[in-house]
């Protein structure tokens, strides 16, 4: 089965790294990476919680043309988002060289090209949202990658693909249909390992990670991008 056809029928598809890596593209994947290293702190978990490094852009986007839009507030009603959500959440932009590189644009592409058909091929661009995450644990204290627990994101289509994976326990990633019903369960474990996701259908939810070494920390980077049919004015 396709992957187009897979994503209709179960709400999400699976790729492994080299899969992805060859539907993206990727080129100068090693200083792509890199750029988590130069992630600050979300300053908007309402649990205290200070394991979480991000930047974040929005970007205007249809088949064979992406524009990135001025700098602005990431925000989610509480619907969604019961821990954060309900405030403007002004993240740190995305680098210019980040939102520009090949990966970065390539990740848009693929998402484009198998969403855009399947929705129908609406006439109006796509508000597409990139995040940066990094999930940090050390010993005595877990990482929660989806600390608001199994969720929807409030959007029409959703990536979620990992960069960087380092001395972690855990971190599975569960899919679930809207009556609490398991979907599917896997870890996302080498670079350029994805889900593409349908957030009109399907929860989803990461576990919290630990360190495996105690004596060294654990790193969890992914990127996330965020697939919204803009609507006509």
């Amino acid at each position: 089965m396709s992957a187009p056809d897979r994503l209709a029928a179960d709400g999400f598809v699976r790729f492994d790294g080299p899969e992805t890596m060859a539907l993206i593209g990727a080129r100068d994947w090693t200083r792509f990476a890199d750029s988590w290293n130069d992630l600050p702190l979300d300053g908007f978990m309402a649990d205290g919680g200070r394991y979480r490094r991000r930047r974040f852009a929005a970007f205007s986007a249809r088949p064979g043309q992406v524009v990135r839009k001025p700098h602005q507030p990431h925000w989610q009603s509480r619907d969604y988002n019961p821990l954060n959500g309900g405030v403007q959440r002004w993240f740190e932009p995305v680098t210019e060289a980040i939102a520009d590189h090949p990966v970065t644009q390539g990740v848009i592409a693929a998402g484009l090209e198998l969403f855009h058909p399947l929705s129908g091929a609406p006439a109006t661009p796509w508000h597409v949202e990139l995040h940066q995450f990094r999930i940090e644990a050390q010993a005595g204290g877990a990482g929660l990658p989806t600390p608001e627990g199994a969720h929807r994101d409030g959007v029409d289509w959703v990536i979620v693909m990992l960069v960087e994976r380092r001395n972690v326990d855990s971190g599975v990633t569960d899919i679930f249909a809207p009556d609490g019903e398991s979907l599917g369960s896997f870890t996302l474990t080498a670079p350029g390992d994805a889900v593409f996701l349908d957030d009109r259908r399907v929860l989803h939810g990461v576990t919290p990670i630990r360190p495996l070494d105690p004596e060294s920390p654990a790193l969890r980077d992914v990127l996330v991008a965020t697939f919204r049919q803009e609507t006509a004015v």
